[in-house]
């Protein structure tokens, strides 16, 4: 209910999608298979989400030869904001309420109400703050 999608998000084969209410994914996404998105997502213009890679073990056999690598889902949980252009590599969750900088790429599970920028991203802060009486 109240998903928008702008104009050129792609989504692999179109399975395992899950979208909750009141989010939106910006201009030319790319999204993979088997992803999760919770309720009041932003998701800014150009980001990548990256749902599997490529086995690379064996010297003997080129990499295009050796098959996929399937992930976990990506997840990304309730009241996330995510920047232009990220990129979010395959098996992440990314935590309730955490904002992702623009153009940051997001290798390792994000704890929920983080500030993440850069390459490779990294906490700058909380969202979290105290009570004031």
């Amino acid at each position: 209910k109240n998903v928008n999608m702008d104009r050129g998000v792609k989504f692999g084969t179109g399975t395992n999608i899950i979208i909750k209410d009141n989010s939106k994914i910006g201009v030319n996404c790319q999204m993979p298979d088997d992803i999760k998105i919770g309720y009041d997502v932003m998701i800014g213009p150009d980001v990548m989400v990256i749902g599997h890679n490529h086995h690379h073990s064996d010297l003997e056999i080129s990499m295009r030869l050796q098959g996929i690598k399937k992930a976990p889902p990506v997840s990304i949980e309730d009241d996330v904001w995510i920047g232009a252009r990220a990129i979010i590599l395959p098996g992440v969750t990314i935590g309730n309420g955490s904002i992702i900088g623009a153009g940051a790429v997001i290798a390792k599970n994000i704890p929920p109400y983080s500030i993440c920028v850069g390459n490779p991203a990294r906490i700058i802060k909380s969202r979290k703050t105290t009570k004031k009486e």
